[in-house]
């Protein structure tokens, strides 16, 4: 073969494997970008003002860790009493609600702050005091246990924070057209529900609570059930959405979602089954609309 042929031939091959080559760096190239993961969405904050009551009874903290699974959101709970949650939800410092003051969340939702409520659970409130139950109130109605502790002039404590709990301590002491605070042994907390049960505990005096949290602190409580059962001592559980289109700033698709789960049949039975195997009952019942 002569010398042209065998440079003609050689140049030839040494093309092929260069272009044989860059395809490769091409193709791997092209693999890794296609390998690299896309960017994370970004995770947004969702800002919960709810009761206590859903925070002491440890209820949220099932149920925020599905839901921010699921939702790619990191909720920011702010649990106050009833009255203050709403009054946040009035002024657009919160997205979602979770709260048991019926009568007072619809006035928000009458006022156009907050919209697509819905019922989510319940559970009902309870009369407590020391097992040797001084004013012998036990078994009875609320309205004459509460008459009979005004009466006797029982160490009575309140939360005194406009929560939901206190707003129907109230309306059971206006039922009876009795001023709580003109009894001396009355006394307010101003703090959450927890708190008061401990204090109450400690002072040996009566205080009206949630079952859930009762349940949830009971082993730390030298307190008995007394008075339970009645209709008015229903708890009911309400969430809703701040409205978009009045205060702009919140999160609007956050706390639909949010309103969407609470209410979802799987949610809902979480709610049902909470609490059955620590406490023997369930802390709260399923009760959607």
């Amino acid at each position: 073969m002569k010398l042209k042929q065998i440079f003609s031939l050689s140049l030839i091959a040494m093309l092929i494997f260069m272009m044989t080559a860059c395809s490769n760096s091409t193709d791997e190239t092209s693999s890794k970008q296609e390998e690299q993961p896309k960017a994370a969405e970004e995770v947004k904050d969702l800002i919960l003002a709810t009761t206590t009551s859903t925070q002491d009874s440890g209820l949220l903290d099932v149920l925020i860790p599905m839901f921010e699974e699921e939702s790619n959101t990191n909720v920011q709970p702010i649990a106050v009493g009833t009255g203050q949650a709403l009054e946040m939800g009035k002024k657009g410092e919160a997205d979602v609600l979770l709260v048991h003051a019926p009568d007072s969340e619809q006035e928000l939702v009458d006022s156009g702050d907050a919209i697509n409520r819905k019922r989510v659970m319940y559970n009902d409130f309870i009369l407590v005091g020391p097992a040797n139950d001084p004013a012998g109130i036990k078994g009875m109605e609320v309205g004459e246990a509460f008459q009979k502790l005004f009466n006797d002039g029982a160490v009575f404590i309140s939360r005194g924070d406009d929560s939901g709990t206190h707003k129907k301590e109230l309306d059971i002491w206006k039922s009876l057209e009795l001023t709580p605070g003109d009894n001396t042994s009355y006394a307010e907390t101003g703090q959450g529900m927890g708190n008061t049960l401990l204090v109450a505990a400690e002072k040996q005096g009566y205080v009206i609570t949630d079952r859930a949290t009762y349940l949830a602190q009971k082993e730390s409580l030298d307190l008995e059930i007394l008075v339970e059962g009645d209709e008015d001592l229903l708890n009911i559980y309400h969430v809703m959405q701040i409205n978009p289109e009045k205060h702009d700033k919140v999160f609007s698709e956050g706390a639909e979602k949010f309103v969407d789960f609470m209410i979802n049949e799987e949610t809902q039975k979480v709610i049902e089954e909470f609490g059955q195997e620590e406490y023997g009952e369930p802390l709260f019942f399923p009760y959607t609309e």
